[in-house]
């Protein structure tokens, strides 16, 4: 694998796409978050309509955000563990 001339490893394609797919799902989280404390306010129905999926998705994004961060620092540590070793 190359390095570039100051000793620090290349970021992957595949790094970046998981890095902004973790910090999509997290502002989504924030969004949905924020939309159900809006619509709350304003006496909406939560069982109908798009509700429901809002709801889940203020659970499960974070949690998915963090497994895709989670990744892409174990896929991290283990190319700068195989550059060491073999340079």
């Amino acid at each position: 694998m190359s390095t570039n001339p100051s000793g620090d490893v290349p970021v992957r394609r595949i790094d970046r796409i998981l890095a902004f797919m973790s910090l999509g799902l997290l502002v989504l989280s924030i969004v949905c978050f924020f939309a159900i404390m809006i619509a709350s306010a304003a006496g909406a129905d939560f069982g109908t309509g798009i509700w429901p999926i809002v709801g889940v998705l203020v659970y499960i994004a974070p949690i998915a955000a963090f497994g895709l961060l989670l990744a892409v620092l174990i896929m991290s540590f283990v190319r700068r563990s195989r550059a060491n070793r073999g340079g």
